[in-house]
């Protein structure tokens, strides 16, 4: 089972609002999700943005993707720079990952 962290709509027409989601991957965007951990709200001055960090990193750190949108939020809040920091330097700068970086390009025959 794919992992997502995403945003699911609320709200009325023109005015939406989202919800922070854990949802598996193949569920409707608005349908069935796992754990609600934060809110955002586009439309306020500044837009509201709450994601609780602990359920957040738990999730990360046992392989949920987060949505670009979502990776945006995190910046902003910044669980995602502080989930970056703490994975581990292997993870980052394995010899397989450095050796695919300086091979050349395969041409196909």
């Amino acid at each position: 089972m794919s992992v997502r962290i995403r945003l699911k709509r609320l709200g009325a027409k023109k005015r939406p609002f989202y919800r922070v989601v854990v949802a598996d991957q193949r569920s409707p965007r608005d349908g069935r999700f796992i754990e609600n951990i934060g809110k955002y709200h586009p439309l306020e001055d500044p837009s509201l943005i709450e994601i609780d960090e602990e359920r957040a990193m738990h999730w990360l750190r046992v392989g949920a993707q987060p949505s670009q949108t979502v990776r945006v939020l995190m910046n902003k809040v910044g669980i995602w720079e502080k989930f970056v920091a703490e994975r581990p330097a292997a993870a980052k700068d394995s010899p397989r990952t450095r050796e695919r970086a300086t091979a050349p390009a395969s041409q196909a025959s």
